[in-house]
C-alpha cells in the first residue's frame, strides 16, 4: 500500500453514526466539544460554521466538504449573530433515518458523519488543521458521487441502507484527505503526512512503508528518489519534521504497536518483522517512542 493507505488502515474505525440536518429560515445550533473525526457534506443551501479557536467563520455552500478532526466545538447556522440552539436538544425532531430538523423551512441539508477511531490518531489527525475544508470546483467534482448518494440514503432509507451509508462515509472522508493533500504546497505545513506532496521525498515513504524491516540508508533512499544524501536528508528534515531514519523507526514502532494489540504475535516475532534482530533493542526504540515497554503498551494502550 501506499504511505496514506498505510496511515489510514491503522486508524480503524470503532464506531460510526451517520445522520443529516434539514434546515431553513434564521438558524444557528450549538455542537459541543467531541471524540473522534466529524465529516460534513453540504447537499443543499448553504451556512456558515465558526470553530473555537479559530478566528475567521467559514461559509459552506452546497458540494462542499468539511472535516473537523480536533474535536473542538463549533458554530453552524445561516446567522453566526443568533443566539445558538444546542443540537443536543434536537433529538426529538430526529427520524428514523437520523435526520434532525431546526429553523423554518427545507433550503439546507447536510449530511453527517461521525467516526470513533481506534488506535494512535496522532499519527495523522495531529497534522491536520482544526477545519480541512474543500470547496473547489475540481474537489465539488471529485466528492460530487459521494455527496449524492449519501443523501439519497438518508433522505430515503432502504434495506441495508445503514451499511452503504457507513462505506460511502468512511470512502468520503479518505477522499477529503487525498484531496486535501493534493492541495498542500511546499511550505504550507510540516509532518509525514505534508512530506508526501513532494514526489521525490514521497519516493523515500513508499520504500520505507513497502518494506519496513530493511536496513534502509540514507544514500539507498537518496539514490531511489534521485536526489544526494545530503540533500534528501535536508529536504526531508524539513518537510517531515524529522530525518529520514527518525521517520522510518517511528513508523516501525507504530506498526509494532498495531501488532502488539491485534495479532498473536509475540515480542520476539514482532521485532525481526520491523527490522530489529534483538528483542532488547526492539524493546529500547519501542519505549523511545511510544512512551512504555512493549508489555505495558500491550497492558494498556497510549491513546
Amino acid at each position: 500500500m501506499d504511505p496514506l493507505s498505510d496511515v489510514l488502515s491503522l486508524l480503524k474505525p470503532v464506531n460510526y453514526a451517520s445522520g443529516g440536518l434539514t434546515a431553513g429560515g434564521d438558524w444557528l445550533l450549538a455542537f459541543p466539544e467531541h471524540q473522534g473525526v466529524k465529516c460534513y457534506a453540504i447537499v443543499e443551501g448553504e451556512c456558515r460554521l465558526a470553530v473555537q479557536g479559530i478566528p475567521t467563520s467559514v461559509h459552506l455552500q452546497g458540494g462542499d466538504c468539511v472535516v473537523l478532526p480536533h474535536g473542538r466545538p463549533f458554530l453552524l447556522g445561516s446567522d453566526l449573530g443568533l443566539t445558538p440552539v444546542d443540537a443536543r436538544t434536537l433529538s426529538s425532531t430526529r427520524r428514523y433515518n437520523g435526520v434532525i430538523s431546526c429553523g423554518s423551512g427545507q433550503g439546507f441539508f447536510l449530511a453527517g458523519d461521525h467516526f470513533l477511531l481506534d488506535g494512535d490518531t496522532r499519527i495523522l489527525l495531529g497534522l491536520l488543521p482544526p477545519i480541512v475544508l474543500l470547496h473547489g470546483d475540481r474537489e465539488k467534482e471529485a466528492m460530487r458521487w459521494h455527496i449524492e448518494r449519501l443523501g439519497e440514503e438518508l433522505r430515503a432509507p432502504k434495506p441495508g441502507g445503514a451499511i452503504i451509508a457507513q462505506q460511502i462515509a468512511y470512502s468520503m472522508l479518505v477522499q477529503v484527505l487525498r484531496l486535501y493533500l493534493g492541495n498542500v504546497q511546499n511550505g504550507d505545513g510540516v509532518g509525514w503526512l505534508f512530506a508526501l506532496s513532494d514526489k521525490q521525498i514521497n519516493l523515500a515513504l513508499e520504500l520505507m512503508h513497502g518494506d519496513p524491516a530493511h536496513r534502509w540508508t540514507v544514500l539507498e533512499l537518496a539514490k531511489a528518489a534521485g536526489m544526494s544524501r545530503t540533500t534528501i536528508f535536508e529536504t526531508f528534515k524539513a518537510r517531515a519534521g524529522i530525518p529520514p531514519l527518525e521517520y522510518l523507526t517511528r513508523w516501525r514502532m507504530r506498526l509494532a504497536g498495531e501488532r502488539l494489540l491485534n495479532s498473536r504475535q509475540r515480542v520476539g516475532e514482532i521485532a525481526p518483522s520491523v527490522g530489529y534482530e534483538s528483542e532488547s533493542a526492539f524493546s529500547a526504540a519501542f519505549k523511545r517512542v511510544m512512551g512504555s515497554s512493549p508489555r505495558s503498551y500491550l497492558r494498556a494502550p497510549i491513546p
